[in-house]
């Protein structure tokens, strides 16, 4: 579905990333890991279609990946730079929000799929699979920076997609908001949606990756 045949980026001549190898499947959730500047966020940005790789091809159902395509932007949700809050928008208006922009899109047929987007997980359910119940109607300035993550990874999860990209999830998680992160790439994956995140953190990995791929420096 989404590939990565030995793409490499370097800027004035220094390498930003290695080349690296990824093929990505329907259900899957596969870990990218590696040292600190190998090239993790990187890869994550070229498999978006946010950047063009130097060397080597990356597509989604054969079609080069780029961001300014329908087909890829509906297909593929990413939490690689943290969002933009809206000061004046509590918890829930920002789920409510990207579920009422995305919902033409969930359950349809697109590009060359045959089936169709999987539907995401409704604002309600995506506030208790989360633990923002108690900050349902907090502004963004009235959270702590666990929580603000913690909504940046729902309203991610708010939008049908086929795939999702995550950039160290785990971020800023104690223990028992990573067991939260862990039940909600679960579940992202029993429903159809392929996950590949990057992490250094060994059971977050462990309790969700089917795979890991190492990205050297």
């Amino acid at each position: 579905m989404l590939s990565a045949d030995a793409v490499s980026v370097s800027r004035d001549g220094v390498a930003l990333l290695e080349p690296a190898s990824l093929d990505i499947t329907a259900g899957e959730c596969i870990a990218v890991r590696g040292d600190n500047g190998a090239g993790k966020t990187t890869l994550l940005r070229v498999l978006a279609g946010r950047l063009r790789p130097t060397c080597g091809t990356a597509t989604f159902m054969g079609q080069p990946v780029d961001e300014r395509r329908p087909g890829v932007r509906e297909a593929i949700a990413a939490l690689i730079d943290p969002p933009a809050l809206y000061p004046d928008l509590t918890v829930v208006d920002h789920l409510a929000f990207i579920a009422a922009a995305w919902q033409p899109f969930a359950g349809t047929v697109s590009g060359p799929c045959l089936d169709p987007i999987p539907v995401p997980t409704p604002p309600d359910q995506l506030i208790a699979q989360f633990g923002l119940t108690a900050v349902t109607n907090r502004f963004p300035d009235e959270l702590s920076s666990g929580q603000r993550q913690l909504v940046a990874l729902a309203v991610t999860f708010a939008r049908p997609a086929r795939v999702v990209l995550l950039d160290e999830p785990e971020q800023r998680l104690d223990p028992s908001r990573r067991a939260l992160l862990a039940s909600a790439l679960r579940d992202a994956g029993e429903r159809g949606i392929a996950v590949v995140f990057a992490s250094h953190d060994d059971a977050v990995i462990a309790s969700v990756a089917q795979r890991s791929v190492w990205i050297e420096a």
